[in-house]
């Protein structure tokens, strides 16, 4: 996770706006901030709110106003995913021009496991009449292999577990794949810090960049923190909301979760944490693991 001279590190953080910033999320944000900081790169914030049916209303602003409240400052203005449809479509364009795109009319009823198309859609394309989902064609010997810069060599038989996924919903929306590759290649991300939880559409986003020409950014998966019963912790599971009032003790926990050095306790304002952990942020010393249970910690 080290930038070269002939490319600048620049990495990101890109939440959701269906709910407040709450420990999982801080989790992925102070790694992220970190790892672009120690670099001595910049760090950007990318508000994906492609999905008005599952957003809450202030959420953006509060998730913007918990990250300063943080000390978690970025570089630039903040990218909103909304007002970039025309990227998007221009991707569709050049995806539709190589012959990687399809329409497939299937139902949920008719989809196959991670909402795989089971209807023959590909072959049938002049008998498609109502509304459609757009799906990037997988071959199906199509393997990807990338080295995750924590969780290690991870090899996916794409054409097989992923094969022929959605770009574009039927419902008119642009899906996650392809607006956080238009993305990370717009903003030249070359350095992807995220939650586990996302390992598995990385395969999905290598491909879609491999068609656009566009380069792949080096990742790395920190491990999610799941509750007792083993689920992850996140807006859709009710996951408590950030107190911006307890910062320190937010960033102390969310250090401690990725196995950084605790700043010592004279250091009591979020920018003095912050600056320490930047100094001494180890990423080899975050656990080559999924998850993390946050009743052992």
């Amino acid at each position: 996770m080290i930038a070269t001279a002939e490319s600048p590190y620049r990495g990101r953080f890109a939440p959701s706006p269906t709910g407040p910033l709450h420990q999982g999320s801080l989790l992925a944000a102070l790694a992220s901030f970190l790892d672009a900081r120690h670099n001595g790169g910049r760090w950007l914030v990318r508000m994906e709110d492609l999905d008005p049916p599952r957003e809450e209303a202030g959420a953006a602003r509060s998730i913007l106003d918990s990250l300063r409240n943080h000390g978690l400052h970025w570089d630039g203005d903040v990218l909103f995913q909304s007002r970039r449809g025309a990227a998007y479509s221009a991707a569709l364009a050049r995806l539709a021009a190589g012959g990687h795109l399809f329409s497939c009319d299937c139902t949920r009823a008719l989809l196959g496991p991670d909402g795989a198309c089971c209807g023959h859609c590909r072959e049938r394309q002049g008998q498609l009449a109502g509304p459609s989902a757009i799906r990037v064609a997988v071959p199906p010997d199509c393997h990807i292999e990338f080295t995750d810069q924590i969780q290690g060599v991870v090899t996916t038989a794409l054409g097989a577990a992923s094969a022929d996924f959605v770009v574009k919903r039927k419902d008119g929306l642009f899906a996650y794949q392809l607006a956080v590759v238009v993305d990370d290649a717009w903003q030249e991300i070359n350095h992807v810090v995220r939650g586990s939880d996302l390992l598995d559409s990385t395969a999905r986003q290598i491909f879609l960049q491999q068609l656009l020409g566009q380069p792949t950014p080096r990742y790395s998966h920190i491990p999610v923190i799941t509750d007792a019963s083993g689920q992850k912790l996140s807006k859709q599971n009710h996951a408590p909301a950030l107190d911006d009032h307890n910062a320190p003790a937010n960033l102390r926990a969310a250090l401690h979760f990725l196995n950084q050095q605790q700043p010592p306790a004279a250091l009591a304002t979020s920018g003095e944490i912050l600056a320490f952990a930047t100094r001494c942020w180890t990423p080899g010393n975050i656990p080559a693991l999924m998850s993390i249970d946050a009743a052992s910690h």
